[in-house]
């Protein structure tokens, strides 16, 4: 071409967590059957949603207006619901003209980076969800900006290094959390939020809060918002019903904007985020309608309160399968589902490998895993010995070495089986470069 075609964040476009799949796949060949633990679906993993959801949706499918357009930022009734839920917390207010709903979270999040000025850049968490990291990086044309999330303190940043960065990199425009946090499973206290918005006030940014798992918490953590901290600070929350009902399959996600009368650059920022949408001219409608009548069914709470208990067996049970074992490091989660397994530094090399069905396989692995990172060597090993699919740590826009794996599989017996099959996978990995040196 005449003309170069490609943006210049191009390269920065990365998910490890469908790109492993691809990997996955050329082993069918090999006649290995896998076992899904890289996408955080639960409806794939078993989960059924409740009959009186699905009854709710029903009827409105039953409806014409469902096939229609509804305003571009949302349907208007659901937008006034939310935005009473969000005033119910007693914290910053909003109208209905402060939510704009989207096709998924990831249309969102594309947007609320990809119409950033390309010199302002977010300071986000490392690991990082690769939908955030990837969005941030290809808008400005490099690596994602990152506070580092340390997995000896319960994976919580360190918020004197975020002021250090903030202050010496007047690129920063915002910062962003995830909380609850994929892929970490943290949950962040009320002072540790307090110190996000003390220093977005103190350096005049705007906070970014990605809430899809808000109401997946649990192991004593208390669940906030980024509403009820924010205070004057600008700042936009994300929603989503993917996680929550759960219904992914509906790409129904939403943001709810804070403050935006208070600096007029902010409001214009939001602006061309709606601008944008406009182009679209609105996201789907059946999600939107069924948002009220779910979330205000009085048997919502219980619903919210069974799988904030549900995912709590399930976060400590694989805490006690990785608990003790030699090499790596863990944290109890307390939100989402997905557990994290870091290695301890050193124990990775280029001469561990598992046993696998076939000579042919072995050397398979052997010629992908050449000047791959020593976390994705380890994930591929255990898919071709186990069949089971994790996403490295290094695909979290991370340095540590590690593994990010759901906590979905409803089947006991399956689960019990995937937990012991990776921490005996590990145990036989780490211990096999000491059986190569005699």
């Amino acid at each position: 071409m005449r003309r170069n075609l490609v943006h210049a964040g191009a390269s920065q476009l990365k998910y490890e967590i469908r790109q492993i799949v691809l990997f996955a796949r050329e082993l069918e060949r090999f006649q290995v059957p896998i076992t899904w633990e890289n996408i955080g679906d639960p409806v794939e993993k078993g989960e059924v949603l409740p009959d009186w959801m699905k009854e709710i949706v029903a009827g409105l499918a039953g409806r014409d207006r469902s096939y229609g357009y509804v305003d571009t930022q949302g349907v208007i009734e659901t937008r006034e619901f939310l935005a009473s839920e969000v005033n119910s917390r007693g914290g910053a207010h909003i109208g209905r003209d402060d939510i704009i709903f989207f096709n998924g979270l990831g249309d969102a999040v594309a947007k609320v980076f990809g119409f950033l000025r390309r010199e302002a850049r977010v300071l986000g968490p490392s690991p990082a969800y690769s939908t955030h990291s990837s969005a941030e990086a290809a808008h400005s044309g490099y690596e994602h900006l990152t506070y580092r999330l340390d997995p000896a303190r319960g994976w919580l940043p360190d918020m004197g290094d975020i002021e250090m960065k903030v202050r010496y990199n007047d690129s920063i425009a915002g910062l962003l959390l995830i909380n609850p946090d994929n892929p970490t499973g943290t949950v962040y206290p009320r002072e540790l939020l307090e110190e996000f918005v003390r220093i977005a006030r103190a350096y005049d940014l705007f906070l970014v809060c990605d809430e899809t798992y808000a109401n997946i918490v649990y192991n004593g953590a208390e669940a906030l918002s980024l509403s009820e901290v924010v205070g004057e600070v600008p700042g936009i929350a994300l929603r989503s019903i993917s996680k929550e009902f759960p219904w992914p399959g509906a790409r129904c996600g939403w943001i709810e904007v804070f403050n935006q009368e208070r600096d007029e650059n902010f409001r214009a920022y939001v602006r061309s985020i709606l601008d944008a949408k406009r182009l679209e001219v609105c996201s789907t409608s059946l999600p939107q309608l069924a948002i009220p009548a779910i979330m205000g069914d009085p048997r919502y709470p219980d619903h919210l309160a069974r799988r904030a208990r549900l995912f709590e067996g399930r976060a400590n049970e694989a805490y006690r399968a990785f608990a003790g074992l030699p090499g790596v490091q863990i944290s109890r989660p307390r939100g989402a589902f997905y557990f994290t397994v870091v290695f301890e530094e050193g124990r990775l090399n280029d001469r561990q490998r598992l046993e696998v069905k076939s000579a042919e396989l072995a050397r398979f692995i052997e010629e992908r895993t050449q000047g791959v990172a020593p976390d994705k060597r380890f994930v591929y090993w255990l898919l071709a010995a186990t069949g089971i699919c994790v996403v490295p740590l290094t695909g979290f826009a991370c340095d540590l070495q590690g593994f990010r794996m759901t906590l979905l599989e409803s089947s006991d017996e399956k689960r019990s089986w995937i937990l012991a099959s990776v921490a005996e996978a590990i145990r036989h990995y780490l211990a096999s470069d000491r059986r190569s040196d005699r």
